[in-house]
């Protein structure tokens, strides 16, 4: 029996291709109709029906349930026996007789076969292609044995105006019901079932709108289940989730059988728009599966798993990306299904991603890709992920944001996962204390060094007190104190900090361990900030052979101390030298870490500034306005790289010989260095030095010398009584009071 027409159906794209199935040779081509459980597919072969009888197109109708190959048999033995009269000695004998006088008859014929589960069921009784019949499939099956020598039509969900026509035509009766359907359509992925089920249950109830659906959706006491009609709409048989059941039950009983299941489990957990196949792939995910299946699990194992679900449409995969997609209320679905063993399934998913997560980010799109997968197994299974100690994950997105140019997100991010940290966990738990040390790390990188100095100090306080002085927590966080001291404007204080740091942590973790090296690097730099460029680079060149010895070539501490050490070299007099470290250095840093990676912009800012050391302004120039280009495009215009490169590209116009044109950069840039950073940050006033002194060297003797009294008192206030800034300034401000006067 053919199926009505579903009430307020909508006309869609695919109903055109259907009319279309005229092949050049004149047959009518077999149309495979395919997609995910609910997305209107025997809908779309209905409304054909419909057409061709209503039109008087059709001589012979025949609708086959083809769920199973004795379904099939049995229905085309009633049609030969109601075509011709005649009851065949057996139903495949009688079978076999009508497609036989298919192939011959003249007359309009329409075989729809509905829901075909195994292509293997339609072995020797696929309809025959000729001029005057024609055959229709619906299947969630993508098989290439149904596709072969077939139109396939790919049916997806409802576009965002058609589930939108949708719901308008459904509720329309009732304006106040369509408040924020657009918001429910999202919801529910713009699902037709879904749609069509949520209206009808909205009509069931005397005030219902989309709205109350939603909150009623959202609430995750609520099974969908209990979100469903009283009599289901439309003469459908199944709710959404018994719909999907389905076929989640098919696709685990295909080889490697007992997969396809846990598979869908976890991703169920994951971000549906987009879950790495390298996730399912990982060690974790293997070691969980062998547990559940009780066999060993390979790699491609896993990927047949995967395979199986696109095969039964229950998930597509992005070839180039190595993306798996699951539509989000199959998702739910799934969620609801395995409550009992949720827990383990989150814990594998966290370890998963925590172990495929690269120790250099080279691509943004996979970073972003994997926090965004972190996010949704958070906003799942958050709490699951705490109580079982699989929590390492959230650190690992955190630090993402950050290492990828995200300075202020990832500052904002590890204040929301100190307070979940400190819920959970309590105040003193190590746990907690690590998302404090990286909450003031990240504040000082998105531009307030003072202040990420100043939770150091309080951080540090409650580790010495909770772990004690030798502990490496510890240690690394009089090791954040020290290096922000330095950044908001004490770099002796650093100096003397690092000295110390580094003898405790000779004592307590040995000379190789990776956190003394650090703490020699990062000394090595505050004595060149501190005024002892030669030092700084006596310093590098002790401590090189060892990062190599220890991390090789191409880690990345190695490659910052070579980054230093070719900068302290320009700064103790050898420009060129350095600018032809770099020139070695830079492909180096391409090829570890990426050209976006924001290091690799940082080497290629110092290369550029090197070379108009050297003498090469035009040059300076030109690299500077490509790399502001780079950065803007990459970080955003109010990064403090961004700004940063906005203060050297308007030095170097000046440089060049256009002290006007360097005026003009530093008067657009200051404000915005004193929105983003604040009247104190030391970027902040080092551009007001520089102002101030290409307004002198454009002639404006009264404006420089003003600017540079504005400017000491400030610089006094702030910055400890021996930082080389100040003296700098008292002679810039003698120097242009004795050109005025």
């Amino acid at each position: 029996m053919v199926p009505a027409e579903a009430h307020c159906r909508q006309e869609r794209a695919a109903d055109r291709i259907l009319e279309t199935a005229v092949a050049s040779h004149g047959a009518v081509v077999c149309q495979v109709v395919a997609g995910l459980g609910g997305v209107g597919k025997t809908q779309l072969a209905a409304g054909l029906a419909h057409r061709l009888s209503g039109s008087g197109g059709l001589d012979l109708l025949v609708w086959v349930s083809a769920t199973s190959r004795s379904a099939v048999v049995t229905s085309y033995a009633q049609a030969f026996a109601d075509t011709t009269g005649v009851d065949g000695p057996s139903s495949d004998h009688a079978a076999g007789r009508f497609l036989a006088w298919l192939a011959t008859s003249q007359c309009r014929w329409l075989i729809v076969l509905d829901d075909v589960t195994d292509p293997n069921d339609l072995r020797g009784l696929w309809p025959p292609n000729t001029r005057s019949g024609r055959t229709v499939v619906t299947t969630r099956s993508t098989d290439s044995a149904l596709i072969a020598g077939r139109r396939r039509i790919d049916v997806n969900v409802f576009t965002s105006d058609e589930a939108a026509t949708y719901l308008a035509a459904k509720l329309g009766c009732h304006p106040f019901r369509l408040d924020e359907a657009v918001g429910l359509a999202d919801d529910l992925g713009h699902l037709p079932l879904a749609l069509a089920q949520a209206a009808a249950y909205i009509l069931d109830r005397t005030n219902m709108t989309c709205a109350g659906y939603r909150r009623r959706l959202v609430d995750r006491r609520r099974r969908l289940a209990e979100l469903a009609p009283r009599a289901l709409p439309d003469d459908y048989p199944h709710t959404v989730a018994a719909t999907w059941s389905l076929s989640i039950d098919r696709a685990d009983t295909l080889s490697p059988t007992g997969l396809a299941r846990p598979v869908l489990e976890l991703a169920a957990l994951l971000d549906g728009n987009g879950i790495l196949v390298t996730v399912f792939t990982s060690r974790a995910v293997r070691a969980y599966l062998e547990i559940r299946t009780g066999k060993p699990v390979e790699d491609g194992d896993v990927t047949d798993a995967l395979d199986n679900l696109v095969q039964l449409s229950l998930a597509t995969i992005t070839p180039g990306a190595g993306t798996v997609r699951v539509h989000a209320l199959l998702q739910r679905v799934v969620r609801e299904a395995c409550s009992d063993h949720i827990d383990v399934l989150a814990v594998t998913a966290a370890n998963a991603l925590h172990e495929i997560w690269p120790k250099i980010e080279r691509d943004r799109e996979h970073s972003q890709t994997l926090r965004a997968n972190t996010a949704a197994l958070g906003a799942y299974t958050g709490h699951l992920l705490w109580t079982h100690g699989a929590y390492q994950v959230l650190f690992d997105a955190g630090r993402s944001l950050g290492v990828t140019g995200q300075a202020a997100a990832a500052a904002e991010y590890f204040h929301t996962l100190y307070n979940t940290a400190n819920g959970h966990l309590g105040p003193d738990h190590p746990t907690t204390l690590s998302s404090r040390h990286y909450l003031a790390s990240w504040r000082g990188e998105a531009g307030d060094p003072a202040s990420a100095a100043a939770a150091c100090e309080k951080l540090l306080a409650d580790r010495l007190r909770v772990l004690g002085p030798d502990d490496p927590g510890t240690l690394s966080t009089r090791h954040a104190l020290t290096y922000w001291r330095g950044r908001a404007g004490n770099p002796a204080g650093a100096v003397v900090g690092f000295t110390e740091l580094l003898s405790d942590q000779m004592r307590v973790l040995g000379a190789d361990h990776p956190h003394t090296l650090l703490t020699r690097l990062d000394l090595a730099y505050w004595r060149g900030q501190a005024g002892d460029p030669a030092g700084a680079v006596a310093a590098y060149e002790a401590l090189l052979p060892d990062l190599i010895r220890i991390h090789e070539n191409n880690h990345l501490d190695t490659l910052t101390a070579r980054r230093n050490l070719a900068f302290w070299r320009g700064q103790a007099g050898d420009p060129a030298g350095a600018a032809a470290a770099y020139e070695a250095l830079l492909p180096d840093f391409i090829r570890v870490l990426g050209s976006d990676h924001p290091d690799t912009l940082t080497a290629r800012l110092d290369l550029a500034s090197w070379r108009s050391e050297s003498g090469d302004l035009a040059g300076a120039v030109a690299a500077h306005e490509d790399l502001l280009s780079d950065r803007e495009r990459i970080l955003g215009a109010d990064h403090q790289a961004v700004l940063t490169t906005r203060n050297d590209l308007a030095h170097w116009r000046g440089q060049a010989g256009d002290p006007a044109g360097a005026v003009a950069a530093y008067e657009a840039l200051l404000p915005d260095l004193l929105r983003v950073l604040g009247s104190d940050h030391p970027d902040t006033l080092t551009a007001r030095r520089n102002l101030a002194s290409w307004r002198g060297e454009t002639g404006d003797l009264v404006g420089a010398v003003t600017a540079f009294e504005d400017l000491l008192p400030d610089l006094l206030r702030v910055l400890e009584a021996d930082h080389p800034n100040i003296p700098l300034v008292r002679d810039s401000l003698e120097f242009w009071r004795e050109a005025l006067y």
